[in-house]
């Protein structure tokens, strides 16, 4: 072998380690985990919010943004619509924050003649537990759930559907917003709203009207000190946590808006990142569980053009 060959292949050895070395140091590869989902997601993949159905709760701690569901309570909806342009939330408080169950809020005078007027908005609505599934385009979760036949996600809402009675409606998981009511099943208006805070509470699924979700600030929510009465009710009004104002998304004016995307749940992305759920592969996991619970899903955000590492579960 002549010197020059012999230099070659030293130098070709050589560039090989070097590159074998380089390419230890990389990070590992996000392969099937949500991270590398949404990195790997295009524009399309992502919605803006409507403006007429997203609300801006302003607390004292920050912003919680919820996204309305029309398409599930369209009277529970077109109500809480109606209270926030008259601004009837503003100056209450959030008078309840029950341990691993919900936060809410109302009207302290509610049932009295203290209580507050509803302009325009109606006092009584129907009950909308559920509603008819024809028209539902439910993007199934592939695993059985404990409380339905069929569980997946509608325009980035938790759903279920029984195909044999036909109906559809949402589930109470992490962060839903439901209408609080008395025994009565048409007892609500959306004058009293809760979000769960804690584990899902299914149970109530179908026996109270979900009007949304929580879209983000759920760790202001969830911060909230525990009221020490029945239920979670603050036993003294200074232990009430005091609204701001509450405002459809619509009426801010746009210096004010939170910039703000969803990943949409109807999308060879949305699949991916259920299956990156259901058998997560990050380092830590030593053994994929095969199975998802449809609350254990969460649906991501980010900020428009900050790139999509911005991007974070909800």
């Amino acid at each position: 072998m002549d010197r020059a060959l012999a230099r070659h292949l030293f130098l070709v050895v050589v560039a090989s380690a070097i590159a074998l070395h380089a390419r230890a140091l990389e990070p590992p590869a996000k392969e099937g985990t949500m991270q590398r989902v949404l990195d790997d997601s295009k524009p399309s993949d992502w919605r803006a919010l409507d403006p007429d159905n997203t609300l801006y709760v302003e607390l004292a701690n920050g912003r919680v943004i919820i996204e309305l569901a029309p398409a599930f309570a369209p009277a529970h909806v077109a109500n809480i619509r109606e209270l926030a342009r008259r601004k009837y939330w503003d100056g209450l408080a959030i008078l309840r924050s029950h341990d691993n169950y919900v936060v809410q809020w109302g009207d302290p005078e509610g049932g009295t003649p203290k209580a507050r007027t509803l302009g325009k908005a109606r006092k009584q609505v129907p009950a909308e537990f559920a509603r008819d599934a024809a028209g539902v385009a439910l993007r199934a979760v592939p695993d059985r759930d404990g409380w339905a036949a069929e569980t997946g996600f509608v325009q980035g809402f938790a759903v279920a559907r029984d195909p044999k009675e036909g109906k559809a409606w949402l589930t109470h998981c992490y962060g839903s917003v439901g209408a609080g009511r008395d025994n009565a099943a048409d007892s609500s208006n959306g004058t009293e709203l809760y979000v769960v805070i804690g584990q899902s509470p299914r149970h109530l699924d179908r026996n109270i009207t979900l009007v949304g979700r929580v879209i983000s600030g759920m760790e202001i929510l969830s911060a909230i000190p525990r009221g020490t009465g029945a239920l979670g009710f603050f036993e003294k009004p200074e232990q009430r946590v005091a609204i701001k104002s509450i405002r459809l998304l619509a009426e801010v004016p746009a210096r004010e808006q939170t910039s703000l995307e969803v990943l949409r749940t109807d999308t060879a992305t949305w699949d991916a990142l259920v299956e990156s759920r259901r058998n997560r592969r990050d380092d830590w996991y030593l053994r994929p569980a095969g199975h998802i619970n449809i609350c254990n899903l969460p649906l991501p955000t980010r900020i428009p053009d900050a790139g999509n590492n911005a991007a974070k579960p909800t």
